[in-house]
């Protein structure tokens, strides 16, 4: 399942804060400021999609993600690569090489990665 652009917003917020009460999402969010009524809403629809839920304290909510920003991102990831790529990390490598300004210490650390996940195997 996937979070919509602002669902996506307000769940960067909670991973970086771990456990936050809505208050708490509200005063982290740049200005202008989203209403309390507004992150409830979206708060309720990330608990329906089972990304969020929360602890009852007192008569507050104290809310914390269900779901990994790193198992999030990678699911993103391969179905861009599903998607966009035939499927093929090898495309997607050469579109993201190609298309974006690494440097050659960059390109070289990336060269890094692929040999340690290649011994790895």
């Amino acid at each position: 399942m996937q979070l919509s652009n602002s669902e996506e917003q307000l769940m960067q917020i909670l991973w970086k804060q771990k456990k936050a009460f809505m208050k708490d999402l509200i005063d982290a969010y740049p200005e202008p400021k989203p209403a309390p009524t507004t992150v409830a809403t979206l708060l309720k629809r990330m608990q329906d999609k089972n990304f969020v839920d929360y602890q009852q304290q007192g008569r507050s909510r104290k809310y914390f993600p269900l779901v990994k920003k790193k198992d999030y991102f990678s699911k993103h990831v391969n179905g861009l690569i599903k998607n966009f790529f035939n499927d093929s990390a090898s495309q997607f490598a050469s579109f993201f090489t190609e298309t974006t300004n690494l440097s050659k210490d960059e390109l070289e650390e990336l060269k890094k990665i692929i040999d340690q996940q290649i011994k790895k195997k």
